[in-house]
């Protein structure tokens, strides 16, 4: 019986060490150097908005952590330039908006305003 209690209590522990680095920010200097590397997973961006454009309730913005800048795609309301959000979502590759080549883009599945530092 105590090995079964060891053996659940470790599992335990991993679960929530995973589930920690799952939530982590990745800079987006990381996901433009080598965009392939996070092709189609999760990550979790924080920075300013720099541009946007919406219409019809979807549209894109583009984040600057500081690191360097990159394309949400939104499924829902885009917000305003300047205001500073989270963004979690999958990355994707061979984004082209207005016949520019963006490389990578993030295909947003969540956004939480932040407040101005």
């Amino acid at each position: 019986m105590r090995s079964f209690a060891r053996v659940l209590f470790a599992g335990l522990f991993l679960a929530g060490a995973l589930s920690l680095t799952a939530f982590a920010k990745t800079s987006i200097n990381k996901i433009n150097a080598d965009p392939g590397r996070y092709y189609n997973k999760k990550v979790t961006i924080e920075g300013t908005v720099t541009d946007s454009y919406g219409v019809l309730g979807q549209g894109a913005y583009e984040i600057d952590d500081g690191t360097g800048r990159i394309w949400v795609l939104a499924e829902r309301a885009v917000p305003a330039r300047g205001s500073r959000v989270e963004a979690k979502g999958h990355v994707i590759t061979g984004f082209v908006y207005r016949g520019r080549n963006l490389a990578a883009a993030i295909q947003e599945t969540g956004r939480k305003a932040k407040d101005k530092h």
